[in-house]
């Protein structure tokens, strides 16, 4: 059963959005845009408010850590698909971030289910989240796309490439740091 708080609330209430902002960028009305805009501005909101209520509140969960991410993926892949199916976006971009975000989420849950372990966002992972989701809400928003999406369009690329690359290299050093010490049944000194 899934402990009821708000953050898990808030997470499932992202779950839900998702088709909601798939149904209203892919609506052929002139409002469109404005309800998929707000839609995934209230999503990306909940991810922010969610994550800051389990801190502070201590009311993290099991469900907590293994929904909140799928959310997230979830959300940002599926507003990825919609604006390449749109042409707002090339298909090489949203391939390169959802290949990412697949490989980083199978590598935190396999981690997690073999070690018992939960590796906390690294500094970059919560940069890249910031520029994606700046980028999404700015292919919805400003249509023909100007010269300044367009870089922030590559800006999220590269941000993203690093981000997974600083996930991969440094992933030893997170699984040591998260791990809780070994012990043995040993005396000191053996």
């Amino acid at each position: 059963m899934v402990p009821l708080n708000a953050p898990n609330v808030l997470t499932v209430i992202r779950i839900l959005l998702v088709p909601v902002l798939v149904v209203a960028l892919l609506e052929k009305t002139g409002s469109g845009d404005l309800l998929a805009g707000v839609v995934f501005a209230i999503a990306s909101l909940t991810d922010a408010i969610d994550g800051y209520l389990a801190r502070s509140r201590n009311s993290i969960t099991n469900f907590g850590k293994l929904m909140d991410p799928i959310a997230d993926k979830l959300l940002i892949i599926a507003a990825l698909v919609a604006l390449v199916s749109l042409d707002r976006l090339e298909a090489w971009v949203a391939m390169v971030i959802i290949a990412r975000e697949f490989a980083v989420t199978v590598l935190r849950v396999a981690i997690g289910t073999q070690q018992g372990v939960v590796i906390p966002a690294s500094p970059w992972g919560k940069v890249k989240t910031a520029t994606q989701v700046l980028m999404v809400m700015s292919l919805i928003a400003f249509q023909p796309r100007p010269l300044a999406v367009t870089l922030l369009v590559y800006v999220t690329v590269a941000v993203t490439v690093l981000s997974g690359a600083d996930y991969f290299f440094g992933l030893r050093r997170r699984v040591s740091q998260a791990s809780p010490p070994v012990r043995t049944g040993g005396r000191v000194g053996q």
